[in-house]
């Protein structure tokens, strides 16, 4: 990864609008966003985000994003050990002639086929975000009719965890909440 593209990781409320307010930071900084990923963390009701971003030094504003009532963590992951992972759903030109060689190259890719028509296929493949960039481009000579890229998904390894303080549930960072177990 370049030196001014970031990994940040961070942990937030499931509540309305806070996606947007955490988004803003960065537009209004001007970094673009290169991906964005968000989804459900282990702790009902609360979201784990990852972005990335280029930015020659994003500290301020995962600062800034912390001034976000509904923020929980913030971390700059970039320099850490992680695990990182991206899907991509490619429909390719898939005549039968060139089936055999198109399933030949999924199998290389650990990539599954997810639909089969007349003349298209749809290959899904998940692997570090260097293995689906070069998936693409060995895949893209038949023909991308349509491609989707999830974004990048970070995890630090080993015992290091990027969890929810453990007063989140009671109000962490000054948000009132219920209890995770009453979380739906």
């Amino acid at each position: 990864m370049s030196n001014n593209k970031h990994t940040i990781v961070a942990l937030m409320q499931d509540r309305p609008g806070v996606l947007t307010r955490a988004v803003s930071l960065f537009r209004r900084r001007g970094f673009n966003i290169e991906s964005l990923a968000v989804g459900h963390s282990e702790t009902p009701g609360i979201s784990r985000m990852t972005l990335v971003v280029e930015a020659e030094d994003v500290e301020q504003v995962t600062k800034q994003l912390y001034r976000l009532i509904e923020v929980l963590k913030v971390s700059d992951v970039t320099n850490d050990p992680t695990v990182e992972r991206e899907m991509v759903l490619v429909k390719i030109h898939a005549p039968p002639t060139n089936r055999h060689e198109i399933v030949a190259l999924t199998s290389v890719f650990d990539a599954k086929i997810v639909d089969v028509g007349v003349n298209t296929m749809v290959v899904e493949m998940t692997g570090t975000p260097s293995k689906v960039e070069n998936f693409v481009e060995v895949i893209r000579p038949f023909g991308v009719k349509e491609m989707m890229r999830t974004g990048r998904i970070a995890m630090v390894r080993g015992a290091h965890t990027h969890q929810a303080p453990a007063d989140a549930v009671e109000g962490g960072n000054g948000y009132a909440t219920a209890p995770a177990a009453t979380l739906n």
